[in-house]
């Protein structure tokens, strides 16, 4: 039996992503981790109409990687990895490479959720798979545009296992 873990970034710390993380652990039965930015964001940051913004700065260059605040996840520990964040720019927050940089994921699957208004995986997982070694299993999961019901997670989890 292989051990899990649910990992997930959300700018505000809570909403939409921070639930749909826990939901998941908690069908699962996995570990939870939150991968928090050693310098939170606040309201302006996260403004994507202002180009001189935190976000949309982090964002226009795709070699950027914000520090994450620990590094104590025991990646080693796992086998399973549902990985989890919003989708800013049409992928993913560039502090996703900073935590699959951080970590040796040789040889395990990690599973990819995302939250949105509207937007799809789109470029998330080229881009994530540059961040880990090619002997990492990295798969496109389910992107949800408002809180989910059980159910979704539930048959989303039950596809995939």
């Amino acid at each position: 039996m292989s051990k899990k873990l649910t990992a997930y970034f959300s700018a505000s710390g809570n909403g939409v992503t921070a639930d749909a993380a826990k939901k998941i652990a908690e069908i699962t039965g996995s570990d939870i981790y939150e991968i928090r930015p050693e310098v939170p964001y606040t309201e302006a940051d996260m403004n994507w109409m202002d180009k001189s913004s935190r976000s949309s700065v982090e964002m226009s260059d795709k070699s950027f990687r914000p520090a994450i605040a620990d590094k104590n996840a025991n990646i080693s520990d796992y086998d399973v990895i549902y990985l989890g964040f919003p989708i800013w720019w049409y992928t993913a927050p560039t502090i996703i490479n900073t935590f699959l940089e951080s970590y040796d994921f040789s040889g395990k699957t990690i599973y990819l959720f995302a939250t949105s208004g509207s937007s799809s995986f789109e470029h998330s997982l080229d881009d994530l798979k540059k961040s880990v070694s090619t002997d990492t299993v990295i798969k496109e999961g389910i992107v949800v545009h408002s809180k989910q019901s059980e159910a979704t997670w539930k048959k989303w989890l039950d596809s995939i296992e």
